[in-house]
């Protein structure tokens, strides 16, 4: 049920020609971007090079705004987050890997309201695997997948970029 590694490029691709349609049909013509540690950064770098948005990639560290945090365990390796650019008044792309439970998706909105008022956040993923337990829904999705409740699908990489399925404890 995986997509194959060999995959992963004509998905993005597709993905990135939905953006752009989007982009076009919203008459948006100056967005940034924002990719989550640490998949969604390596999918918005890919994505940032075939958009030729102008400004710099911004990326996010959500560990320390997540809500399960004392339930998953903090991230030994929390890295600062980067936004080169004010967020007020901006149309940001955000970019992840996987959307399961919206719990991801919405600790990054609340780390950019932390930073200002976007004029607005469309949200782009690799993988859609349901089970959301929040109201959170994305813009454009590279592929859905069907899961068991103790399965998880992993982004290996950077390069090359493959995805992994994984049985949960």
């Amino acid at each position: 049920m995986a997509e194959s590694a060999g995959n992963i490029p004509d998905t993005i691709e597709q993905m990135a020609q939905d953006l752009a349609a989007q982009l076009e049909e919203q008459s948006i013509e100056n967005p940034v971007m924002v990719g989550i540690h640490t998949g969604g950064v390596w999918i918005a770098e890919q994505l940032h090079n075939k958009l030729n948005i102008m400004e710099p990639l911004g990326n996010l560290d959500i560990s320390f705004y997540r809500d399960d945090f004392t339930r998953i365990g903090m991230n030994p390796q929390v890295r600062p987050s980067k936004l080169p650019f004010s967020i007020d008044n901006q149309h940001i792309i955000l970019i992840d890997d996987v959307l399961h439970t919206g719990r991801t998706i919405r600790a990054a909105l609340n780390e950019l309201f932390d930073y200002g008022r976007p004029a607005s956040i469309m949200l782009a993923v690799l993988v859609e695997r349901g089970g959301r337990e929040l109201p959170i829904e994305a813009n454009v999705v590279g592929c859905r997948m069907t899961l068991g409740s103790n399965e998880q699908v992993k982004l290996i990489g950077p390069d090359p970029l493959s995805l992994e399925i994984q049985q949960s404890p």
